[in-house]
Order: C-alpha cells, then structure tokens, then sequence
C-alpha cells in the first residue's frame, strides 16, 4: 500500500462554511488539486448551489471563486496508506486535527462532510458550536444521482456569502450569454 497525504486547507478569515472530505483519491493527487477526477461531481454540484461557473474555470479560479463565497476545503484524513482511492481501503490512519483549524476561522458557520467516511471527522469537534451537515459523497463512487445528490447539497446554501458581485474568469456566468 502507498502513503497519501491531503492537500493544505484552502481557507481564509472570510470561510463561513467548511468542506470537508476523506482523503483526496489518485486522480486528485496525481493532478495535485481537490476533485480532479473527472467523474467526480464535487465541482458540478458547487456550481449549481453558487450559481457562478466553476467547471469551465481553471483550478485557481475554482478555488477563488468558492473562497469568495465562503467556501472552505480541506481533508479529515491527513496521511493514510491506501491502495487505489476507494475510502474503504483506508489504512493506518492519521486525521488532520480539524478543531485546530475550526478554531481559527472566525466566520465559520458550518462545517460539511463530503461522504460517510469524512462524516467520522465529528468525532473530532465535540466543542463545535455551529452547525454539521453531512452530506452524500460527490465520489463516482457513491451512485446516487446527480440530481438526488443536488437535493440533498442544497443544505449548504444558508451558509453561502452572498454580499458579492459576480467573478470574472472570462467565461459567461450561468444564465449569460457568451
């Protein structure tokens, strides 16, 4: 089995909600960037919850835009050996300490789990005041509709920054022509 590690947090002071998921997978390593694979729905589902263009967007502009609407990544898991990506094939575990970081985020909402497996990292914020969402897992893994999926990540829209004026990465926002 191969030793993986996860990416740093991608968060600021402004991060109002959290999302968190296991460890990323191969593809996501190998690209170095957080939902790479391209079956995966994280950045469909974001898309249509943010209401501003992601999937066209390089990964920088990504990031960019879910910051700009308080919007947080990281990873439970901090190390762990794993053959392949599936979160079943978990190994000797290390979890990234996810109250230190809650901590510091002064306008920090919600934290939300990406799957089941990311879901356990609850365990780690007994003090948390705010609110949980757990969420189905974005992972082609998980084969539940994308629409079934939509429904259920539509929760995470009370903790979005909506005070902002739309980003410009040269591609049309959704529902603007070209």
């Amino acid at each position: 089995m191969t030793s993986k590690r996860c990416f740093p947090p991608v968060v600021n002071d402004s991060t109002r909600l959290l999302i968190l998921g296991s460890l990323p997978g191969d593809a996501s390593l190998a690209a170095e960037r957080y939902y790479a694979h391209p079956r995966n729905q994280f950045w469909r589902l974001l898309e249509a919850i943010i209401g501003v263009a992601l999937v066209e967007c390089d990964y920088e502009e990504r990031l960019r835009r879910l910051l700009a609407h308080g919007v947080g990544l990281w990873d439970v898991v901090g190390q762990a050996s794993r053959r392949g990506s599936l979160d079943t094939a978990l190994r000797e575990i290390a979890y990234n300490d996810l109250a230190e970081l809650v901590a510091r985020l002064p306008a920090l909402r919600a934290v939300a789990f990406n799957g089941q497996t990311a879901a356990r990292g609850q365990r780690q914020l007994p003090n948390w005041q705010g609110d949980i969402v757990v969420l189905p897992s974005s992972s082609p893994a998980h084969t539940l509709s994308f629409e079934a999926k939509l429904a259920q990540w539509q929760a995470l829209t009370p903790y979005l920054s909506t005070a902002l004026t739309l980003l410009d990465c040269n591609i049309p926002q959704k529902g603007e022509r070209g």
